[in-house]
């Protein structure tokens, strides 16, 4: 079971991140040419979100009970976690970027719900979206890192 919930959580990584270049993508030219918000962003938006929420849900649960788990994992006498990069990163860094990635995420699908102008809606959309992009972008561990897993894991 484990293994499969960990190939859904890589499999909606690439999910989330086609879904944050196309809100993106919809922010800026929204933002840039000054169209009137619509209910296509709003629903773009939406996807993003929930897409998100439900990578993060299965990472908590490996986060927490995963192989590398805060609850399951029990380190070998004398490492130290902060100073292994493997489990730094399993334990810390990436769930730590992930989740402030969410955030963002989060923050700007909730200005689809404001009651500002339209542009202010999109370049504050834009903002969001571009840098939770960027740390998702740095937190994923790509398989050239030494901490790497394979773009496709069990295919």
């Amino acid at each position: 079971m484990e293994t499969g919930l960990l190939h859904l959580h890589n499999l909606l990584r690439w999910i989330i991140l086609v879904l944050l270049v196309l809100s993106i993508v919809k922010a800026y030219t929204g933002w840039k040419s000054n169209k009137a918000f619509s209910a296509a962003d709003k629903k773009t938006w939406l996807f993003t979100m929930i897409a998100a929420h439900v990578t993060l849900l299965l990472g908590i649960y490996q986060w927490t009970l995963g192989r590398f788990g805060l609850f399951t994992f029990v380190k070998p006498e004398g490492v130290s976690m902060m100073k292994d990069a493997t489990l730094r990163f399993y334990q810390m860094e990436h769930p730590v970027m992930m989740i402030v990635s969410i955030l963002l995420i989060t923050l700007a699908h909730g200005m689809s719900k404001k009651s500002v102008a339209d542009q202010v809606k999109y370049k504050k959309a834009f903002q969001y979206f571009l840098l939770a992009l960027l740390l998702i972008l740095v937190a994923i561990p790509w398989p050239f890192r030494e901490i790497g897993r394979p773009l496709f894991p069990g295919m």
